[in-house]
């Protein structure tokens, strides 16, 4: 890209600059990963990197630039608030509220039980109805959450995983009953077993039954729901566990090849089932390193699916992710801190090229959000998109020296780590052995003793500190909630067919035995009114639980 006399002139210019420290103060000069970050870049810092191989244009391979030739001028980014508390009433209302202020899209979160697979009137349950996200037991349940929101005309996501298939089937049968047929829906599921094992720990079945569940879904989604993308390949909460940015990069990756791999064992076509895999990703507080890291994610994908696995599909080879703000940047101390946190946050998603995005809402290290501050995450991204000018041009920092050495040095790091889980047997003997695991703690708690050090400056938490009382309004779900839901799955099981429903549950165990695909006995299932934790208990007992071994 660059003269080779001139390259070395801009060298012994750079050497000249960088032996002048004068007025410089002491630093450290880092990233949010606590990489090293050099005073100037220049062209010597890119002089091997090749536009055409590296880059490209937006729209083409290797999708560097972005996977949309127009970007945001062709289309912009899904506006998707994630929401979900209490009854399924009240989450109702919350995105009425939210889609009637300009959201673009559905985001569904569940409330605990629920991700453990639990009905809400279980043992397991008591104390946990609705304190972060939404109580669906049965179908009933989901028809209520969907009742009067536009199926048929938005994308709705749905963060849940272990019992994701269960939950799945639930939000298709609804579905139909409104009278969208399946093949017309429109939406993600998050399904991501592997992180679970390796950051969040909401799992329920052991890594092989749970793999197979991902896999069925997958190849049902191949072959019944065309437009649904059936896993959404998280590194968020890998990044919440106090991961840095390459090891959420790597770590993603590293789950959803191991995915790819799975579903070609199973006999399907890379290019009948890649085009639907989807990404979610965090966006932290450095704002170039996040930059970076989008960009190399596409690259990253785009060779290995192309080169690795043969895809030929060019839809294959897109990188299509939803990106949300840090939840773990956001601070009690001074909330309304966590405004500017957010936007800074949400500008990096937009400038790296993301197809989806939440913003956290300023209130969320206290409480879940009031409608207040749902509403400002909200007008945080109106803003950014029309009136920040930075979606008038696509891949606005392309070919700057340091977003691009960044970039190349995020992609180098993250196949080095590649190269350490091909060497230990995979992503999940590495999960196993709790290799994995060990490298979130160990960068977490680097990042914590760069705080407590002052190495790093969190605003409110180790410097310009305030002492005054936090004054924000706190959301409050309906202290009758829990009541009604008891007494609605109560009713369920008492008007439903019981015969049918045993039936089903009879006909899910003998397909989690045999090996056969679930999705069509969850389905019938969920038409016959079992309940989420009926689903679960039959599986638990064909799969058993797993139970991991401390990581030392």
């Amino acid at each position: 890209m660059f003269d080779k006399d001139k390259l070395r002139r801009t060298a012994a210019k750079r050497a000249r600059q960088d032996a002048r420290v004068d007025g410089e103060r002491p630093g450290p000069f880092m990233t949010a990963s606590s990489r090293a970050i050099g005073r100037l870049y220049d062209p010597t810092d890119i002089a091997g990197l090749d536009y055409e191989r590296d880059l490209g244009a937006p729209g083409e391979y290797p999708f560097t630039r972005g996977i949309h030739a127009t970007g945001y001028r062709g289309k912009q980014w899904t506006m998707r608030m994630f929401a979900g508390f209490g009854s399924a009433e009240e989450t109702n209302a919350r995105f009425r509220y939210l889609l009637s202020h300009g959201q673009t899209g559905l985001s569904i979160a569940f409330d605990m039980p629920t991700l453990y697979g639990y009905d809400s009137d279980a043992p397991e349950a008591l104390g946990e109805f609705g304190k972060c996200g939404v109580a669906v037991s049965s179908l009933t349940d989901m028809e209520i959450l969907l009742d009067g929101l536009p199926l048929r005309d938005i994308t709705t996501s749905m963060t849940i995983n272990s019992p994701a298939a269960v939950i799945w089937a639930m939000y298709i049968v609804a579905a139909e009953k409104r009278g969208v047929p399946r093949r017309e829906l429109l939406g993600t599921i998050q399904n991501d077993i592997l992180k679970e094992y390796i950051a969040q720990k909401e799992y329920i079945f052991p890594p092989e039954p749970s793999m197979r569940l991902v896999v069925d879904t997958i190849e049902f989604a191949a072959r019944e729901l065309p437009q649904w993308n059936p896993v959404s390949i998280s590194g968020y909460h890998i990044r919440e566990a106090g991961s840095t940015a390459v090891q959420e990069l790597a770590f993603t990756l590293a789950d959803g090849f191991e995915y790819v791999r799975w579903c070609l064992e199973r006999g399907l076509g890379i290019d009948d089932f890649a085009p639907r895999l989807s990404f979610f990703f965090n966006c932290h507080n450095d704002f170039f390193e996040e930059i970076a890291k989008f960009r190399a994610a596409r690259r990253f994908w785009a060779r290995e699916m192309r080169e690795t696995f043969g895809a030929q599909s060019e839809r294959s080879l897109w990188m299509r992710f939803h990106t949300q703000t840090a939840g773990v940047a956001l601070t009690a101390q001074q909330p309304e801190v966590n405004l500017i946190r957010t936007a800074i946050q949400a500008l990096a998603a937009v400038m790296g090229g993301t197809q989806s995005l939440h913003t956290n809402s300023w209130d969320e290290a206290l409480a879940l959000p009031s409608e207040k501050a749902a509403r400002l995450a909200l007008r945080t991204q109106q803003v950014i998109a029309h009136e920040s000018g930075v979606a008038n041009t696509v891949d606005p920092l392309g070919g700057s020296f340091f977003v691009e050495t960044l970039t190349q040095q995020t992609e180098e790091e993250a196949y080095a780590y590649f190269r350490r889980i091909d060497d230990l047997g995979g992503v999940i003997p590495a999960i196993e052995n709790g290799y994995l695991q060990r490298e979130i703690a160990e960068a977490a708690y680097q990042y914590q003793r760069e705080i407590d050090g002052k190495q790093r400056t969190i605003v409110g938490v180790n410097d310009y500190v305030l002492d005054e009382p936090v004054e924000i309004p706190i959301l409050e779900m309906d202290p009758q909630g829990h009541s009604r839901q008891v007494e609605r799955l109560e009713r369920v099981r008492r008007e439903r067919d019981g015969r049918e429903a045993a039936r089903c549950l009879k006909a899910l165990e003998t397909a989690c035995r045999n090996g056969e695909n679930v999705m069509p006995h969850l389905i019938a299932a969920a038409t016959a009114y079992c309940t989420l934790g009926e689903m679960c208990d039959a599986m638990r007992g064909v799969f058993g639980i797993y139970h991991e071994e401390a990581v030392v």
